[in-house]
């Protein structure tokens, strides 16, 4: 680590060897120039004391269901990138399938909230703290995912997903590490999370400790995804569920259309649309049916239904996700146990 004539602290990107501002409390920097993510050694880290309560601006009346939906565009924030214009139609559609469909609030609406880093996580905090029995809690998530190298041994793979805020290249990711600590292991029991997350690297952003394998016609089973280093993943007796698009950042990105055209994410789209159409008490099994059919029509005509599906007209895979993919902090049979919110 190195100290430059401002005082602040750097470090090299492991990728272009760009010089990257090390942040107080972060464990990894995402490269302005070529958009890489970058892990900050640990004897480089810098402490930062967090607050352990939700600032004031998020304690709100809250109810037996509550949400954070999150999208973000990264206008002007990604260099030598175009804008996504998905993730904003994302959540105005999970937001009206949620309120519509499944009875949730919709009067915290912030639409001039910016997605940063600071504000994601204290929203992850506001979502799951004091949550009791019958809560059912809901964090979607659409825009860029990442992977960063794993520094502690709990991914067998050997790498960190994680989620980039707007605000990633001067504040870096939000790691899966964290998102785990965070919004899964205070769950009590009775409390349930469904997480949908809408990006690259995504399969197994909430780190939870088993998914689902399903195969072309249908036939499905758990594996254990455990870390090996023995770290406890799971819940405080609650249930966590991730729906995710499985794509490992491949780039099976579907082209963008026109300008002026209103865009809807493919992953979301096959979620929000599979729910529309479906009646209530659909199996899981069923729901990844669904989507997973609904995502071969890549780049097709959006058929959401109500007054927020009716003026989106094109479906774009604009997060390279190939088909939907399901972890979980409990193994259940999926074709009996019904998807509820």
């Amino acid at each position: 680590m190195n100290f430059g004539g401002n005082g602040n602290a750097t470090i090299r990107c492991k990728y272009c060897r760009a010089s990257l501002s090390v942040i107080p409390g972060e464990r990894a920097i995402q490269c302005a120039q070529c958009n890489c993510v970058t892990r900050i050694r640990r004897a480089d880290r810098i402490p930062l004391a967090r607050p352990a309560h939700v600032p004031p601006a998020f304690q709100r009346a809250r109810g037996k269901k509550r949400a954070v939906l999150v999208g973000i565009t990264y206008a002007g924030a990604r260099r030598g990138c175009g804008d996504l214009r998905g993730p904003v139609n994302d959540v105005k559609c999970m937001r009206n399938l949620l309120c519509q469909r499944f009875g949730f609030p919709d009067d915290q609406r912030d639409p001039f909230r910016l997605p940063t880093k600071e504000n994601i996580r204290m929203a992850m905090h506001w979502l799951v703290q004091g949550c009791s029995y019958g809560d059912s809690l809901v964090f979607h998530f659409s825009g860029i995912g990442a992977q960063v190298a794993d520094d502690d041994g709990d991914e067998a793979d050997g790498y960190d997903e994680a989620i980039c805020p707007l605000d990633a290249f001067q504040s870096g990711p939000i790691l899966d590490d964290e998102i785990n600590e965070v919004i899964v292991r205070p769950l009590v029991h009775g409390a349930r999370l469904h997480a949908v997350v809408d990006a690259c690297y995504s399969a197994t952003v909430l780190d939870l400790p088993y998914q689902c394998r399903m195969s072309r016609n249908g036939f499905w089973q758990w594996e254990d995804e455990s870390p090996p280093s023995g770290a406890w993943k799971g819940t405080s007796g609650g249930h966590a569920v991730l729906i995710s698009g499985y794509s490992e950042g491949k780039g099976n990105f579907a082209m963008m259309p026109d300008a002026h055209a209103s865009v809807v994410g493919a992953m979301t789209h096959s979620f929000v649309r599979t729910l529309e159409c479906q009646p209530r008490g659909v199996t899981y099994g069923h729901l990844l049916s669904s989507m997973r059919a609904i995502m071969k029509n890549r780049g097709g005509g959006c058929d959401l239904q109500g007054a927020i599906g009716a003026p989106i007209r094109t479906v774009a895979n604009f997060s390279g996700v190939q088909e939907p993919n399901l972890s979980s902090s409990e193994t259940f049979d999926i074709y009996r146990k019904q998807f509820v919110l």
